[in-house]
């Protein structure tokens, strides 16, 4: 049965304001301050300002690579701001920041300092003023009353919107949730995302989220608030495998595939997690074991229906590796893409490449040896933040273990450790720590106890709310 676009769109607005009001009803245990995370990660994950009010006929300026949207501009300084006065009211501690993030912190004042060498130092500092709202949310986030609600609540309100808009999207408005591709000339779905890589990133945030989550819920007692939970979360986890499949993001499918992996091997009995390191290098082990006797990377290739040369990546990446920078300190902080060199490569490239498609080359034009050897101490700092957590906050560990995983996973094909990529937002959820945020203990914040006719579900989800 076909419905009108104007009667999906009704039913998709009243489906979005039920999820919403559902979730208020439910009291929990967070403040009014969650929303500033939420716009945040809404508009990483979607459009820029700028963009959705240009569908409703509104312009607000012209936007230019160097420069961006002036408008933009204002609405991340705004948000900004509001989380740094957030913060302030909370009596957060520089020091502690510091103290329980100094990888964290020493590459965060490393990418400033790169600024001073930029070609674009003004468009440096701006673009570095624009990542710091991550860690700014981020915070917001773990000074909450109870930070595990706050994530799972952050998570599920930015699904309540991106996933039932983007179906509506791709179904009864295909220009704005469809595309063609670039390479082959055919359809592509892109949702409420700009491309079908955006749409596909999506996807892996919020398809691992929901199984982390619904692997949590399955552990807490059987009540009615747990059958409608559960309901509700299976219900998004197959809405978003149909968008991750119309996407045909391969990234994020492998991606999203690692980290559930990384999720579900850590429940396992036999699995000693004093031993994750171990496992870890056996695995890596495997892997060119594998790749030297028989070449598993070309299947694996091949079941995705990927060339040798990842859509033209490699080409890109040899071409990249010959331009001369400094080897050492790079081109300076979000700068390689700007200019001659970037002026230079589109001559060559009709399709107008504007990132190396690669987390850690990205890492080294930007900011050479020195950021990219950064870069790794971050990751490995992350990863024994979460190995440690597995012992003291088991549930919580094994999401930032989980992650991290998709997280090195994904940037081997694609650019995430930049800018405003949603995957580098939920990186810093992952590889920032503040006291509170051990606190509270998952398993409690997942309590089904007490729940109230009135269909007040101190719900299965994030918080001892009540």
């Amino acid at each position: 049965m076909h419905i009108p676009p104007t009667v999906a769109l009704l039913l998709t607005l009243a489906f979005v304001i039920f999820l919403f009001r559902r979730d208020f009803r439910e009291r929990p245990n967070v403040t009014g301050a969650l929303w500033l995370p939420l716009i945040w990660m809404l508009i990483i994950c979607t459009r820029q300002v700028s963009e959705w009010l240009s569908i409703f006929g509104f312009h607000v300026g012209a936007i230019s690579l160097e420069e961006g949207s002036p408008f933009d501009a204002c609405i991340y300084s705004f948000l900004i701001g509001a989380g740094m006065y957030v913060l302030y009211q909370r009596r957060i501690q520089l020091s502690e920041i510091i103290r329980n993030n100094q990888w964290l912190t020493i590459f965060f004042v490393y990418c400033f300092l790169a600024i001073f060498w930029s070609d674009y130092p003004f468009v440096s500092f701006k673009r570095w003023i624009k990542v710091l709202g991550h860690p700014v949310m981020v915070l917001i986030l773990f000074t909450e009353p109870d930070p595990v609600e706050a994530l799972i609540r952050l998570m599920k309100r930015c699904a309540y919107v991106i996933v039932p808009v983007s179906i509506l999207f791709i179904k009864y408005y295909p220009e704005l949730g469809r595309g063609f591709d670039l390479w082959s000339g055919g359809a592509t779905n892109t949702g409420i995302t700009t491309n079908k890589n955006a749409l596909g990133c999506d996807c892996l945030i919020l398809g691992f989220f929901f199984f982390w989550y619904w692997v949590q819920i399955r552990r807490s007692e059987r009540s009615e608030a747990r059958r409608k939970e559960l309901f509700l979360v299976v219900g998004f986890l197959i809405a978003i495998s149909w968008l991750l499949v119309t996407a045909h993001s391969s990234t994020s499918s492998i991606a999203l595939l690692l980290a559930v992996m990384t999720v579900a091997l850590l429940g396992v009995r036999f699995v000693n997690k004093r031993l994750i390191g171990t496992y870890l290098i056996i695995t890596l082990f495997a892997i060119v074991i594998a790749q030297s006797l028989f070449g598993v990377f070309d299947y694996a290739l091949a079941f995705l229906h990927k060339g040798p040369t990842l859509t033209d990546r490699t080409a890109l990446w040899d071409e990249l590796l010959r331009i001369k920078i400094n080897p050492i300190l790079g081109a300076g902080f979000e700068s390689f893409w700007l200019g001659r060199r970037r002026e230079a490569l589109w001559a060559e490239h009709w399709w107008h490449p504007n990132e190396a498609h690669n987390g850690y080359l990205e890492t080294y034009l930007n900011l050479g040896l020195v950021g990219l050897l950064i870069l790794t101490g971050l990751l490995f700092a992350t990863y024994r933040k979460a190995r440690i957590d597995l012992f003291n906050n088991f549930q919580f560990g094994r999401f930032r273990l989980g992650f991290l995983a998709a997280v090195i996973a994904y940037n081997w094909t694609e650019a995430a450790f930049k800018n405003i990529s949603p995957v580098w937002f939920v990186f810093y959820l992952v590889a920032l720590d503040y006291p509170t945020v051990h606190g509270v203990n998952v398993e409690e914040s997942l309590s089904l106890d007490n729940l109230e006719e009135d269909q007040r579900l101190t719900c299965v989800e994030g918080g001892g709310a009540n």
